[in-house]
């Protein structure tokens, strides 16, 4: 049963419960491992409370509230398949539909009596929610579904930041060599050579950016210094990826971010490696939440925090081709969150 998204009725154009092309998305809200059968997990997306609900296998995402005096649904259970509010224990199914209401058993529920029910999905051990129509289908991450590789997940990092900020930072070759200096980059090779940049209309992908070499000390976290070289994809608004080749060695990183507020997110990473088989995770996610934190303090502190889509506003260099082709798609999708 799909209802109307709830949202404050002060609500503007460009706030996360508004915005058409924001709600049309795919957003991680959790790991697969995170939701067991028989128990409800409260999550935030969006502005909103939704609960995440496992049942023969099939995942499900709702908005937590019971529509008949406004309870979470999170903080009730799960029987025989369906979902028991805590409060007055009226009984949803699968679809969202009220089928019980024990203060009047002989009775049908009233036909609006249905939860608000979002889009649900599971992939690369992630359950993705979208709470209207989607646009399009999950994003593809074919290296994290090839067997030859070892993907591993990291995340949610925790932003006070808006998502356009997020995807143009991790896009961002050009600081590598300064914020990440010892590990991505050195001051004494920041200089970022000529690439070429794809861009596409929007309604598909956004930009490409293919073969951008740059000399890293620790690539991934081997400590093993290397040249390497970079292709970039933007898959969503808020989502992108990149594969670092090394020869043959190959490491990919899908990176998405889910609004949880109007100024704050979370961001959740897919990784998967063709080497390094016998480096422990918790190495790799260790080296992770280092460059993350290190990213954190920067993108926190960048005024506006509205992304500047009228290229006027900020300067460019040669280097930010890849940023300035993502503005480009962001204004043509109509996007106005985070933006400006």
């Amino acid at each position: 049963m799909k209802n109307a998204f709830v949202v404050a009725s002060t609500a503007s154009a460009d706030s996360v419960q508004v915005d058409p092309v924001l709600r049309s998305q795919w957003f991680v809200v959790g790991q697969s491992s995170e939701v067991p059968p028989g128990q409800p997990v409260a999550r935030r997306l969006l502005g909103t409370d939704i609960v995440l609900w496992r049942d023969s296998g099939e995942v499900h995402a709702w908005q937590d509230l019971c529509i008949h005096r406004g309870a979470k649904l999170s903080l009730g259970k799960i029987r025989d398949g369906c979902m028991v509010c805590p409060y007055h224990a009226w009984v949803y199914d699968g679809d969202g539909k009220c089928i019980h209401i024990p203060a009047q058993p002989d009775r049908l529920p009233p036909v609006r009596a249905g939860a608000n029910v979002f889009h649900a999905r599971e992939r690369y051990g992630l359950v993705w929610v979208c709470v209207a129509e989607p646009s399009g289908d999950l994003p593809e991450f074919p290296l994290a579904e090839d067997e030859s590789y070892r993907a591993f997940l990291c995340g949610p990092y925790r932003f006070e930041a808006k998502g356009p900020r997020l995807i143009e930072n991790f896009l961002d070759v050009g600081h590598l060599a300064i914020v990440h200096a010892g590990l991505l980059g050195d001051e004494d090779h920041a200089v970022i050579p000529e690439y070429e940049v794809e861009e596409r209309s929007a309604d598909s992908k956004g930009p490409l950016a293919r073969d951008i070499r740059i000399h890293q000390p620790d690539p991934d976290g081997t400590g093993i210094a290397a040249e390497v070289s970079y292709d970039y994809e933007v898959h969503a608004p808020l989502t992108a990826s990149f594969v670092k080749s090394q020869g043959e060695n190959k490491l990919f990183m899908g990176y998405t971010i889910t609004p949880t507020e109007e100024t704050s997110g979370e961001a959740w990473a897919v990784f998967a490696m063709n080497y390094g088989f016998e480096i422990p995770e918790e190495e790799l996610r260790a080296f992770q939440q280092t460059v993350v934190m290190q990213d954190k303090a920067i993108v926190e502190s960048q005024r506006p925090e509205l992304l500047p889509l009228d290229l006027q506003e900020e300067l460019h260099l040669r280097s930010d081709r890849m940023a300035i082709a993502y503005r480009r798609w962001l204004k043509a999708t109509g996007l106005k969150y985070g933006v400006a």
